[in-house]
């Protein structure tokens, strides 16, 4: 099989078998995903799903968030990964956000990585989740599962991942692929105990392919 063959299959089964695949993280507008997004690096989409219903009320708005200290935002975000950081970073994001661009969400990559936090993999999601933009956004899950399944080759870097993946899967299909690709490292395709005797792409993994040989 080669690797458009097993894209196609791959890519096939999650459609058939996984038409509705959405971010885990619960928001109601731009600048709520941003800055869940922000806190769930390194961070389980559970845990920030405890921490934000609080933070939003204290802070529901760009300008709300813009006017507190990284001190009281530590208070709401300190059972997050890094939340000194993190704290921090929000702050600043709010007051460029609100000073740069009139308090609204950018809806592009490069403005969105000159707010302070704000990586590839941020704006990707951003982008992806809320205007459907085809921006792949290569988290742990990804990257490990991307490799181990045969999607990509000896990738060394999560933009090398990126730019295999957007290269085989068709435009319309990347913001929803990345869900698929995400949810499948997060509850099958395991990191340290790959749950392949319920996986149903193992036909098309090149992990499993290799095991079923030895």
């Amino acid at each position: 099989m080669n690797k458009q063959q097993r894209f196609e299959h791959i890519l096939g089964w999650f459609e058939a078998n996984m038409p509705v695949a959405e971010s885990e993280l619960v928001y109601s507008n731009p600048y709520e995903l941003l800055v869940a997004v922000m806190l769930s690096a390194q961070c389980t989409d559970k845990r920030v799903n405890m921490v934000t219903p609080a933070l939003f009320e204290a802070y529901p708005t760009p300008e709300a968030l813009a006017a507190a200290t990284s001190d009281e935002v530590f208070e709401y975000v300190k059972s997050v990964s890094y939340p000194r950081s993190k704290a921090e970073h929000l702050v600043e994001m709010a007051q460029r956000l609100v000073n740069v661009y009139d308090s609204q969400v950018p809806d592009n990559i490069e403005d969105l990585q000159t707010l302070q936090g704000v990586g590839r993999k941020t704006a990707n999601v951003v982008c992806a989740v809320i205007w459907n933009q085809p921006t792949m956004a290569v988290d742990t899950h990804i990257f490990r599962v991307s490799e181990r399944i045969g999607l990509t080759t000896r990738s060394k870097n999560p933009l090398q991942t990126e730019k295999q993946l957007v290269r085989y899967i068709p435009e319309e299909v990347i913001p929803k692929a990345h869900h698929w690709l995400l949810l499948h490292g997060r509850y099958v395709c395991q990191a340290r105990k790959p749950r392949c005797e319920e996986c149903g792409i193992k036909e098309y993994c090149r992990f499993y392919g290799k095991n079923e040989k030895k």
